[in-house]
C-alpha cells in the first residue's frame, strides 16, 4: 500500500443492524457526560467488582451503536483507553470506506462478548463484501467504575496491532508471483509462514516486478518500513513474477516441522551460495523471528567459540578443555546440564559434543574481551549490520562484554543475541571456510551489495567439520539425528532467559549442502524442540 496516499475522506452513516436477544433498539443515556450518574447531574457512587451482566450488555451495545454510526470519539469513549481507541475506529468507516455494516453480537460469556461483522468496502465505484469474526471484554473503570470495553486494536479486527489502522486505497506495490528457485509458485495460502514475508518482497520488490497496482483494504502497521497487510482485493493488480532463492520442497519440509512446536522459527541456507532455501514461523504473534529474532543462542554458540579457540592457538580439537562441574568467572559460577559427568581430562572435541559449559568458561581466561567479538564479526561476518538480505533481518550481535559476560558469551548467553537465520549461516560458514551473506532473492536482481568477511583456515574448518559430526553421531545431538545420510553434524542449544521456567530451545546442523537452524522459546534442551525441526529439514534436502 502507498504510504501517504491520500485517501477520499468519505463520511458515512452506518445503518445499525444488530441482531442477537436483547440487541433491538439503543437507549442512549448520559453516559458520556455523566459517568453513570442520572440525568439532573448527580454523581452516583463509584461502582467496584466485575461488571454485572446486564452492564456487559449495555456497554456492548452502545459501543456498537456508535462504532456502527461512524462516529470514531463516541465509540472510544466507552473504551478503557480513548486516546487510542479513536484513531482506529475513525479510520474503519473513514480511510478503510466499509460501510453497511452489521454485527450480530453472540452470547456472552461471562464478561467477554463475540461477534461477527458483516460489511461492504467501497471505494473509486468498486465494492468488495467483509465479513469477520472478532470479540470483546468489558472490564469496570479503575477511577470511574464505569464498564467499559477493554481496549485492543483486534476488537475492530483481528488482524489489527497496537498502532495499525485500516486503509483502503490504490496500492503502491503491485501484486508480485513469488516463485522459488524451479519456478514453483509460492502463495500465502500453500505455505503459510511465507505470508509476512511475501508482503515483504512485495513491497521492495513490487514496482521492479513488472506488475500493475490493484485497490487493497490493508492494514497499515505502525513500525517505520513495515509492509501493509492486504485483507480484501476490490480490484485485481496485474502480478509481476519475482524469483527468490527458496525451494518449495525445503519449505513444504520448514512449515510442517513447525507446526509441532509452538513460538518456534527455522530457517536453511545453501552453503554453497548463501540462498536462503526455507524460512517458516509458528508463532502467534506472526513475528518473522526467523530472520528478525533477538535472543541469546545457547550452546550453538560454541561453533564460533571453538573457532575462536583454535584460531587463537588457545586449544584444538584434539587438545585440552577440561570439564569440570562447575566454573566461576569473575564471581559468577557456570554449571552443565544436570547429569553431565564431569572429565577432566576431555578433548574440545569431547566437550564441544557433550556440550559442556564448564570447559568454554574455563577458557574465559585466556580469550581477550574483544577476541569472540573479533571472531564473530571478521570471520563468520556477524554483527555488522551490514546484510542485505532481500527482507528486514538481524545481522547478529556479539557485544565484546566485560565482566562475567565475556564467560557467558562463549556460550551463547550473555550479551549475545542471534536469530535462526544467523546461526544457519554461522554453521555455513563454518563447514565450507567460507562466509557468504544469505540471501532470499538474487542479487542480481538489484545488483545490493553483499556483506562481506574473511572467513575460516581450511584447518579450522576440518577441526569443526569432525566436532559437529561427532556431536551428531555420538554426543548431544545423535538422537534426533539417528539415520541420517550423506555428510553431516549439528549443535545442540538451550538458553536461559529470565522469567521464563523453560530454556528455548535451540540446534543447528548440515547436510550435504543444506544448513539449517531452529528457535522454540521455552522449548526446553536443542533436542527437545528445535533439534526435530532442523532433522526433518535437513532429510527433506533443497
Amino acid at each position: 500500500m502507498r504510504r501517504g496516499v491520500k485517501a477520499a475522506v468519505v463520511g458515512s452513516v452506518f445503518a445499525v443492524m444488530l441482531g442477537g436477544a436483547g440487541y433491538g433498539a439503543f437507549n442512549f443515556v448520559s453516559a458520556l457526560s455523566d459517568d453513570g450518574g442520572s440525568g439532573s447531574g448527580s454523581q452516583a457512587e463509584v461502582k467496584s467488582g466485575p461488571p454485572s451482566a446486564a452492564e456487559v450488555e449495555e456497554t456492548t451495545r452502545q459501543f456498537f451503536a456508535a462504532w456502527q454510526q461512524g462516529d470514531g470519539a463516541k465509540a472510544a469513549s466507552f473504551t478503557d483507553n480513548a486516546a487510542e481507541a479513536e484513531p482506529v475506529l475513525t479510520s474503519f468507516g473513514q480511510t478503510a470506506h466499509i460501510g453497511d455494516v452489521k454485527i450480530t453480537p453472540g452470547a456472552a460469556v461471562g464478561d467477554t462478548v463475540p461477534f461477527s461483522v458483516k460489511a461492504t468496502v467501497s471505494y473509486d465505484g468498486k465494492s468488495e463484501k467483509l465479513a469477520y469474526d472478532s470479540e470483546l471484554s468489558v472490564v469496570r473503570g479503575v477511577t470511574t467504575g464505569r464498564a467499559l470495553v477493554d481496549w485492543e486494536p483486534s476488537v475492530v479486527h483481528p488482524e489489527l496491532g497496537d498502532g495499525d489502522t485500516l486503509v483502503t486505497e490504490e496500492s503502491a506495490n503491485p501484486p508480485i508471483e513469488a516463485v522459488d528457485r524451479n519456478g514453483t509458485v509460492l502463495t500465502k495460502e500453500k505455505y503459510p509462514s511465507l505470508g509476512p514475508i511475501l508482503d515483504e518482497l512485495r513491497a521492495k520488490y513490487g514496482d521492479s516486478a513488472g506488475g500493475t497496482p490493484g485497490v487493497e483494504l490493508a492494514v497499515r502497521h505502525t513500525a517505520s518500513g513495515a509492509a501493509d497487510t492486504p485483507l480484501l482485493t476490490l480490484s485485481e493488480g496485474e502480478p509481476g513474477q519475482l524469483r527468490t532463492t527458496l525451494s518449495a520442497r525445503a519449505q513444504a519440509a520448514a512449515e510442517k516441522a513447525v507446526e509441532s512446536y509452538d513460538e518456534s522459527s527455522v530457517v536453511a541456507v545453501k552453503p554453497s551460495t548463501g540462498e536462503v532455501l526455507a524460512v517458516a514461523n509458528n508463532r502467534a504473534d506472526g513475528f518473522n523471528a526467523a530472520f528478525l529474532g533477538k535472543l541469546a543462542p545457547g550452546s550453538t554458540m560454541k561453533i564460533v567459540s571453538a573457532a575462536t579457540l583454535i584460531d587463537n592457538g588457545i586449544t584444538s580439537m584434539n587438545g585440552p578443555a577440561p570439564c569440570p562441574n562447575e566454573a566461576v568467572w569473575q564471581s559468577q559460577t557456570f554449571h552443565n546440564l544436570t547429569g553431565m559427568t564431569p572429565n577432566e581430562n576431555a578433548t574440545l572435541s569431547e566437550s564441544f559434543a557433550r556440550s559442556c559449559n564448564t570447559a568454554f568458561v574455563k577458557y574465559a581466561d585466556e580469550v581477550r574481551v574483544d577476541s569472540l567479538t573479533k571472531e564473530a564479526e571478521e570471520r563468520f561476518g556477524l554483527g555488522r549490520d551490514n546484510w542485505k538480505v532481500g527482507i528486514p533481518s538481524f545481522d547478529g550481535s556479539v557485544p565484546a562484554s566485560g565482566g562475567p559476560d565475556t564467560a557467558a558469551n562463549m556460550i551463547g548467553q550473555g550479551q549475545v543475541q542471534m536469530s535462526p537465520l544467523n546461526m544457519a549461516s554461522v554453521t555455513a560458514t563454518a563447514i565450507t571456510g567460507t562466509f557468504r551473506q544469505p540471501v532470499i532473492v538474487p542479487q542480481s536482481l538489484d545488483d545490493r551489495p553483499l556483506a562481506q568477511a574473511r572467513g575460516l583456515d581450511s584447518g579450522t574448518v576440518q577441526q569443526l567439520r569432525a566436532m559437529m559430526n561427532r556431536t551428531a553421531t555420538s554426543g548431544s545431538a545423535a538422537g534426533v539425528m539417528t539415520g541420517m545420510t550423506g555428510g553431516f553434524g549439528a549443535k545442540t542449544g538451550s538458553a536461559e532467559v529470565d522469567g521464563q521456567e523453560v530454556a528455548n530451545s535451540w540446534f543447528t546442523g548440515y547436510r550435504d549442502d543444506v544448513a539449517a537452524a531452529a528457535m522454540s522459546q521455552q522449548g526446553g534442551r536443542g533436542g527437545e524442540a528445535a533439534g526435530p525441526i532442523v532433522a526433518a529439514v535437513l532429510r527433506a534436502g533443497g
